[in-house]
């Protein structure tokens, strides 16, 4: 039977845990698990820790924690995915697919034809959003890392400012996404709906990226990503 897998926001170790309240209500309210049962906890530090719950109450819990074990390698391919903002579970579904897929870094984009506006509150609370979806899909899928969810950013300055030893913006019309060389690290920029400009295209490309495609269709902002971490992760990580 598989054990009940959770994230902490707190530094594990071995030895008796309080769990966070939010933490506890799930265990207790909604799994319904006792004292007495099983569970696997992760800290985001590549380290899994097994142990047992020793309390559960209505809003806390106790665990101990017994053995502490390597978590799931991280693919040896760093991806950083530059991703255009799009509405509502759109984004949802590409950071959700992105962090199931590997990718190590996650920047939301700010673009020409993106149709999302956020101010400093509910910047916040989509980062508070995001970075909740990433546990989950980390939880889901076994990474014991979770990504990096950087704060929304400008595209001119994500252009600028992100390195890596390969950078490939998606386009209809570029280069095959496999006759690129091996890199060890990657940043992929893909557009919102409506796609990049132009204008962007070529910016992206005068700040040292390189045009790649997919295929003869042309994908949705949330399906690109999905599609293009597979591949890279099939010719260059650990697919």
């Amino acid at each position: 039977m598989r054990l009940s897998r959770f994230f902490v926001d707190l530094p594990l170790s071995l030895g008796q845990h309080d769990l966070p309240e939010a933490q506890a209500h799930y265990i207790g309210r909604v799994l319904r698990l006792n004292a007495g049962s099983e569970v696997q906890l992760f800290d985001g530090s590549g380290v899994e820790y097994l142990g047992e719950l020793t309390e559960v109450g209505k809003k806390s819990a106790r665990v101990e924690l017994r053995e502490a074990l390597p978590g799931l390698p991280e693919s040896a391919l760093q991806v950083h995915l530059g991703q255009g903002l799009s509405r509502g579970e759109r984004m949802d579904w590409a950071i959700q697919k992105a962090t199931e897929l590997g990718a190590t870094e996650i920047t939301p984009l700010f673009s020409e034809r993106c149709e999302v506006r956020l101010n400093d509150e509910r910047t916040d609370k989509r980062l508070s959003h995001w970075r909740q979806i990433a546990i989950s899909a980390c939880e889901q899928c076994g990474r014991s890392v979770l990504p990096v969810i950087h704060a929304p950013q400008a595209l001119a300055d994500w252009l600028q400012r992100t390195e890596a030893e390969l950078r490939l913006v998606l386009h209809p019309v570029a280069t095959p996404l496999p006759e690129h060389a091996r890199p060890q690290s990657l940043a992929l920029l893909i557009g919102p709906e409506g796609g990049l400009s132009e204008a962007e295209v070529h910016q992206a490309l005068e700040a040292g990226f390189q045009g790649a495609r997919l295929g003869p269709r042309i994908l949705r902002t949330e399906t690109a990503p999905v599609v293009a971490l597979a591949v890279a992760q099939q010719l260059w990580g650990d697919f």
